[in-house]
């Protein structure tokens, strides 16, 4: 038996906006719930965990970054594309900080927000069973599981995925365009590259002994970052 059609959560007060990512979303194949506001968004979750969210920040009632906030304290890592109409950085690292692994402004094509739908969804499913090992650090792939010193380790979604392509590239010099494409399913004319440089900031203080002084995921200045085993 193939595995289930992903559940997508898409939350927006905007109906126009729900309605047009939803249908094209159920289009491609998809299990689509949507939600007009954040209690009704957080009446979802608890109804039945999503394998995705598509989430609006500028909400009424409970605003989306709220809801990211409670995930993440409660340890729910589903994969969350935060869509919004608020384009400037602070906003777009706020989301970012508080644990979303994409970010698309307002307005954004309802194929590009299927691209990174499936993107997140690939990048959250392993395909089969494998480990790998550094420093102090162990990492199931299968389990998504990584530990430090046999302690658990609580990463992000978009953490892990970062964390294992750089560890499975030992050596190699990685750009940050690279990474927006081969991690975030994106381009670097789509996404801003400072989504890259807040996960491994994040990355480095989980996993470093010093992340000031990283000896693991090294920036190579000018280029992008390289793992060191």
């Amino acid at each position: 038996m193939g595995r289930p059609t992903p559940d997508i959560l898409i939350v927006d007060d905007e109906p126009q906006v729900r309605d047009i990512v939803a249908t094209y979303l159920a289009r491609e194949g998809f299990d689509v719930r949507t939600a007009a506001d954040g209690h009704e968004a957080i009446a979802a979750i608890q109804a039945r965990r999503p394998d995705a969210m598509v989430l609006d920040l500028m909400l009424p009632g409970v605003n989306g970054l709220q809801i990211l906030q409670k995930l993440r304290e409660d340890g729910d890592q589903v994969p969350v594309i935060v869509l919004s109409a608020r384009g400037k950085e602070p906003e777009r690292v706020a989301g970012l900080e508080l644990g979303a692994d994409d970010y698309l402004a307002k307005p954004a094509s309802p194929r590009e927000v299927a691209a990174r739908v499936r993107a997140v969804l690939r990048r959250s499913r392993p395909v089969g069973p494998s480990e790998l090992s550094f420093g102090r650090c162990h990492v199931d792939l299968d389990a998504r599981v990584v530990t430090k010193d046999g302690q658990p380790i609580s990463l992000r979604p978009k953490e892990f995925d970062l964390l294992v392509h750089l560890a499975t590239r030992p050596g190699e010099v990685v750009t940050r365009g690279d990474l927006l494409r081969e991690v975030w399913g994106s381009q670097p004319d789509w996404q801003d590259p400072g989504t890259v440089t807040v996960h491994v900031r994040r990355l480095r203080k989980l996993i470093e002994d010093d992340a000031s002084s990283p000896d693991h995921v090294v920036t190579v200045y000018g280029v992008g970052y390289r793992f060191d085993p």
